[in-house]
């Protein structure tokens, strides 16, 4: 019984030695600049990262970041459950309770930052006449009170940021009304839907159709209409539309944060890659796809109509 046990120690302790020495070799042969991961991404930021690790990548050629795209709740899952997956890019930063959870485990706290501002869209048909909504209308409609006729259409159920945010938000962590809102697979999806069908209200993320400049975001948002909500803190109370502009001044009222959550305690390629979006390369990436940065750069003029005055 001795010896068995004995056995069992030395085989624990030889495993111990074993991870040990494979980690450290994991992190003599990767850096910030050097390596491949595996990151977890909301889809709903997908243009946007996009742009930012084919720039890394065309910086650092010894670099590969393989993102996978997919609703916040898997990013998570894959963040707290996954040990090869150390970097997710979600719409929110950790809980005290996912902080203390990730302390336990890892033994130290997980690096988290917030790096942009994005903001939810609503689009309509180009045939609605009905593109102007307050919190409060949008509050009734998303729990079946008016406008039953029409079908709100999201990038997901539950499981997305878009849904989380538009329920914390603008819900107020209250239900709504399942018989008038309907899931889809993703922001395309919400974005072919509503070019389709004349009676339905779609949400998805700016980063989708935001920029002015981008060819296929021109071709995406010219088969819809982007709506307009009301800025209840501006002194006029005009209906503002989610440009790069008013998400920096939070005229529109429903602006998120984009998030970078890491656990890596090491100088690896993750660390590499957080670090460029915090500053100046990756922070213009974000400005030029007409998201809020957190550098403070001067937003260019361009020609758009912001706001329509409450009349």
């Amino acid at each position: 019984m001795i010896i068995k046990f004995q056995k069992f120690i030395w085989l624990f302790i030889f495993s111990i030695l074993f991870l040990s020495c494979k980690n450290k070799k994991k992190q003599q042969h990767e850096t910030p600049e050097s390596g491949t991961i595996n990151i977890s991404v909301d889809e709903s930021f997908k243009p946007v990262m996009e742009e930012q690790i084919k720039m890394f990548e065309l910086s650092y050629p010894n670099a590969h970041i393989i993102a996978n795209y997919k609703p916040e709740v898997e990013c998570f899952k894959d963040f707290f459950k996954d040990s090869s997956n150390r970097l997710i890019i979600v719409g929110r930063g950790l809980n005290s309770k996912e902080e203390h959870f990730m302390i336990d485990s890892l033994g130290y706290n997980p690096g988290c930052n917030a790096v942009a501002s994005d903001a939810v869209a609503i689009v309509v048909n180009k045939k609605n006449k009905d593109s102007l909504f307050t919190l409060s209308s949008l509050k009734d409609q998303l729990q079946g009170k008016i406008k039953r006729d029409k079908i709100v259409v999201f990038d997901g159920i539950n499981a997305t940021s878009t849904v989380r945010y538009i329920r914390d938000s603008v819900l107020k962590k209250e239900a709504y009304d399942t018989s008038v809102v309907k899931a889809l697979k993703n922001s395309n999806e919400v974005i072919e839907f509503v070019s389709t069908h004349e009676n339905a209200v779609g949400f998805l993320g700016i980063s989708w159709i935001g920029n002015p400049e981008d060819s296929n975001q021109i071709k995406l948002l010219n088969s819809v209409k982007m709506g307009y909500v009301r800025c209840d803190i501006c002194e006029d109370k005009p209906y503002v539309k989610p440009v790069q502009q008013s998400l920096i001044t939070r005229r529109y009222p429903l602006v998120r944060p984009v998030y970078y959550i890491i656990k890596e305690n090491f100088e690896g390629l993750g660390t590499g890659f957080t670090s460029f979006l915090k500053f100046e390369r990756g922070q213009l990436i974000f400005r030029r796809a007409y998201l809020g940065t957190k550098m403070d750069f001067n937003t260019r003029n361009v020609q758009i109509n912001e706001s329509i005055q409450k009349k």
